[in-house]
């Protein structure tokens, strides 16, 4: 199903956002629309865009998660910065 990467998106917002339902549509022509469900009522959150930017969108959407970073990754980021040549 070509709509994996976008319906992945929405189920990751929906954890991120407690208390709110998000669901996506998709349109006849292949275009993805988000909505908001409150209350047996659907609000339209964006126009129709293409799998790539709704993506995008949707993942900008809410609460961000906070990438953890382990006391290896953030050496091994330190050691990947090139250092001035004197």
């Amino acid at each position: 199903m070509r709509s994996t990467r976008a319906s992945a998106a929405v189920a990751r917002l929906n954890r991120r956002s407690e208390g709110r339902q998000y669901v996506m549509t998709l349109t006849g022509n292949g275009l993805f629309k988000l909505r908001e469900r409150s209350e047996g009522v659907e609000k339209e959150i964006c126009d129709a865009l293409d799998q790539d930017e709704f993506v995008r969108f949707v993942n900008a959407l809410g609460p961000q998660e906070i990438k953890r970073v382990t006391k290896n990754d953030a050496a091994f980021a330190l050691q990947l910065i090139r250092k001035p040549k004197a």
